[in-house]
């Protein structure tokens, strides 16, 4: 029996490393789509993560270390096309460090549906470009106190919140956390106790809400609803041991994103492309500008799952809980009837 029906899971997101080569533009392929949403990080020097997406264009990032309003092509460089198999980057006005300089880079992709479309679900109308299949959509909306229609037709259980406008904070809802509870992606903060964020109100599977802690200002959000075997949205317990805990996904992981919410711990990400073997330990803080860690996280990726084999609190400090968010690299069973492996 099937265990999902996305056989090919990087048909709708997929990481791709490339190398910088100080050119005016680089075109990165092997992406497998056009991509609605680039994530970059700059592995070798303190660079900011830096989020393009298909609603906002081309040119305009976010910076998910810091409070920063959306920027439009940066001097040290920015993301200048959406293409079949990728993206084309380009340098500014003084260098391409950011994304294209004689470094290594790292990029995760995820396909929505394009620039976007008229959304009238909540009480304000929004843009969405939504992917249903995979449970991803980008939206982007004016306002505060108000319902926003998402386009995703289920309910998303994480949704990761910019105000474009304004130096803020971003806010994140995770399904884990409630509806009167949020976290920081920019800050190591523990989770927040607040009805100001979502007006105590849960995602419905047509809209989220947002409240007074927001504004009269442009927002763009990233919604993300579980797909079996191809994404999982939850949370686990660390044990402080080497002998870590095993978080079960349903899927071979392509990329896991994690935060201790129960302390101040920055947010962790690893993924499948920047360590062939495990234990993998290139770690990348989404939360500061650092440049990659190469030892002292190590993580299994495993068939179903994956596995901290490390203490440190960021993974695994004892009795502390942890939210997540993983995409596969392979479904433990698709359609095709072909398992899974680990490394």
């Amino acid at each position: 029996m099937a265990y999902t029906t996305i056989n090919k899971p990087s048909e709708y997101f997929n990481t791709v490393t490339y190398a910088g080569n100080s050119s005016a533009t680089q075109s990165i392929t092997g992406v497998n789509f056009q991509p609605d949403l680039v994530w970059i990080k700059q592995r070798n020097l303190a660079y900011s993560h830096i989020l393009f997406d298909a609603i906002r264009g081309v040119g305009k990032n976010l910076q998910s270390s810091g409070t920063a309003a959306e920027e439009t092509n940066n001097s040290v460089g920015y993301l200048s096309a959406f293409d079949s198999d990728g993206f084309t980057v380009s340098q500014g006005s003084s260098s391409g460090d950011r994304v294209n300089g004689a470094y290594n880079y790292v990029s995760w992709n995820w396909l929505a549906n394009g620039s976007g479309v008229s959304n009238t679900d909540g009480s304000t109308t929004s843009t969405v470009s939504a992917n249903q299949t995979s449970g991803f959509s980008i939206v982007k909306w004016v306002g505060v106190n108000t319902t926003v229609g998402h386009g995703l037709n289920a309910v998303p259980e994480m949704i990761i919140v910019k105000n474009t406008d304004d130096a803020t904070n971003w806010f994140v809802y995770h399904k884990t956390l409630g509806n009167n509870k949020f976290i920081n992606l920019n800050l190591s903060s523990a989770e927040t106790t607040s009805s100001n964020q979502w007006n105590s109100t849960s995602p419905t599977s047509s809209v989220f809400t947002v409240g007074s802690d927001f504004n009269n200002a442009n927002y763009i959000a990233y919604c993300f609803a579980e797909k079996k075997g191809f994404s999982k949205i939850g949370s686990y317990t660390g044990n402080g041991n080497a002998d870590g805990t095993f978080v079960y996904t349903g899927f071979k992981p392509a990329f896991v994103l994690v935060k201790l919410s129960s302390g101040a711990q920055g947010w962790g990400l690893f993924d499948n492309k920047r360590i062939g073997y495990n234990p993998r330990n290139n770690l990348l803080i989404p939360s500061d500008t650092g440049a990659e860690y190469t030892s002292g996280f190590d993580v299994d990726i495993l068939s179903n799952g994956f596995k901290v084999r490390t203490t440190d609190a960021l993974y695994n400090g004892s009795g502390s809980t942890y939210i997540y968010m993983a995409f596969a690299e392979n479904p433990l069973v698709g359609t095709n009837g072909v398992p899974a492996t680990a490394r």
